[in-house]
């Protein structure tokens, strides 16, 4: 038998046990490696955050016009989901503002309004005391802006109906909180010739509401107080917030609190009234709403405007009632769909 060289020999067998040698190497491996893990489970879907607790207050019905349901802005139909509109008009309003206020504060108000535009509480009583005499826990009423729309600055037709309209809802509930809200200067009535506070300041026909709802509340036991809404927009105007004359232009940096016709107001003046009527209804500090309240953000205030008026409704309670404390607290989240 032949043999191969040696040298032939020695790489013949240095190549087959490499061979070997790696074939029982991987064989081993093979052995030894683990058993397949089983597929991975889908991720679990995140649940969506819990809605806030909220603390039960009872029931609140706002009665008015269009200076509560948002007329000229985009407020009128904000949130309208969240508040019962007794006249099937879908408006949100002022209304529905001061729900989100509330729901912030961790306060679940049942909010309903009796809106009619251009109305005075006369209105009210002669044409929806069936809709709304019934019990309540409490009761905000907005009057015809000119206080008589025939006699402008003539408070008899408020006086005498504010009276009777209490009386009809304190007869439904005792207990009930009833409040007046005294409205802003009409532009459209101080600067324009015709009209009728023309050639007095800007400030004086709300001062002037102000004083025909005080002769109002002073009437009947019934009526607990004056919300001063067109007294926070005389001090936004002082502070240099807001701009106090439309027909000239606005101010860098201030807001229009009227809307387009200078008559009724912008988003800014119904958040301003909103927030006066929040602290004032339920005693806590408007300024914890804080710069990302939710209202604000929706509707396209800035958070140094929202801040800045948040001040101003502050200021303006403090110094109606220096003697009351107005309480802060830590607003709740309303999340992505709150």
């Amino acid at each position: 038998m032949n043999h191969p060289p040696p040298g032939r020999l020695g790489r013949i067998l240095g190549v087959c046990g490499s061979r070997a040698l790696l074939l029982s190497v991987l064989a081993s491996a093979l052995l030894v490696q683990p058993p397949t893990a089983a597929p991975a489970s889908a991720p679990t879907a995140t649940a969506p955050a819990a809605a806030p607790q909220l603390k039960p207050v009872g029931s609140v019905l706002f009665i008015g016009n269009s200076f509560l349901f948002g007329s000229g802005s985009a407020v009128r139909f904000h949130r309208s989901n969240t508040v019962t509109d007794l006249n099937g008009t879908g408006f949100g309003g002022v209304p529905a503002l001061f729900k989100t206020f509330a729901t912030q504060a961790g306060l679940d108000f049942t909010v309903s309004h009796e809106t009619v535009s251009g109305s005075g509480l006369d209105l009210h009583l002669e044409k929806k005391a069936d809709l709304i005499g019934r019990a309540w826990d409490r009761v905000v009423m907005v009057s015809q802006s000119l206080l008589n729309t025939a006699q402008p600055g003539n408070p008899d037709v408020l006086i005498r109906s504010a009276k009777q309209l209490a009386e009809l809802l304190h007869s439904k509930n005792p207990a009930v909180d009833i409040r007046l809200v005294a409205t802003w200067s009409r532009a459209d009535h101080v600067y324009p010739a015709k009209g009728h506070w023309h050639g007095k300041p800007i400030e004086q026909m709300a001062k002037d509401v102000r004083a025909a709802h005080d002769r109002a509340a002073a009437t009947t036991p019934f009526i607990r107080g004056v919300i001063p809404v067109g007294e926070a927009w005389n001090r936004a105007f002082l502070a240099g917030v807001a701009d106090p004359n439309p027909y000239d232009g606005v101010a860098f940096g201030q807001v229009d609190l009227w809307a387009h016709d200078q008559w009724h107001a912008s988003t800014y003046g119904y958040y301003l009234e909103a927030l006066v009527i929040f602290g004032d209804l339920t005693g806590l500090d408007p300024r914890s709403l804080g710069k990302n309240e939710r209202s604000a953000w929706e509707l396209g205030l800035s958070p140094a405007q929202a801040t800045a008026l948040q001040q101003v409704a502050f200021d303006e309670l403090s110094a109606q009632k220096p003697n009351r404390k107005l309480e802060p607290f830590t607003a709740v989240s309303l999340g992505k769909n709150g």
